[in-house]
């Protein structure tokens, strides 16, 4: 995780944001961003995408490539920037994603000390 853009506060506010959009709707889609730095000067932002399906969270590690953007990226709303849920690539291999519950969700939001 790089804390030269983000300190473990942001990160934690961005986390928080991201797991609460995913309580409002029973398909949404959200993520965590893993690393940042700053945008006008890097290529990317790892992240993970999180999926919600009725109870179910799907979640995959991903990329978010800057400069393949049609508009200019908000770090506070990375979420907006995450592709749909796909569980093939381009060239046909399985996606890995792991999968909690919404449940799960709530119980680290309510028990998580940040």
């Amino acid at each position: 995780m790089d804390l030269t853009y983000w300190g473990v506060e942001q990160y934690q506010d961005n986390w928080v944001r991201a797991l609460n959009i995913l309580e409002r709707e029973q398909d949404a889609t959200s993520c965590l961003v893993a690393s940042i730095t700053d945008p006008v000067n890097s290529n990317f932002v790892f992240c993970w995408p999180l999926y919600r399906s009725g109870e179910a969270v799907f979640v995959q590690n991903s990329i978010i490539l800057l400069d393949e953007l049609a508009e200019a990226f908000i770090p506070d709303e990375p979420w907006c920037f995450v592709e749909p849920r796909s569980t093939v690539d381009a060239d046909g291999n399985d996606i890995s994603e792991w999968q909690t519950t919404i449940g799960e969700v709530r119980e680290f939001l309510r028990t998580a000390q940040i």
